[in-house]
């Protein structure tokens, strides 16, 4: 059982630093020279900033149950 729970948990957790890495990678592109599309873009970090706010808080909950677990 509670191999089953490690394994769904280290799975999560590698999906989670994946996203953070994708949403990392995106901000480091920076923005387009055309202003309508730089609106766009600065919508989508707000949209971002709040998904990668939530993927590292849950990141941390499923560090901490690993080694817990561990």
């Amino acid at each position: 059982m509670a191999e089953d729970e490690l394994e769904k948990l280290v799975a999560r957790r590698d999906e989670l630093r994946a996203r953070l890495e994708a949403i990392e990678n995106d901000y480091r592109q920076g923005l387009d020279r055309d202003t309508e599309e730089q609106a766009l873009q600065l919508e989508n970090a707000e949209v971002l900033a709040g998904i990668a706010r939530i993927a590292a808080e849950e990141l941390t909950e499923i560090q901490k149950r690993i080694a817990e677990i561990s």
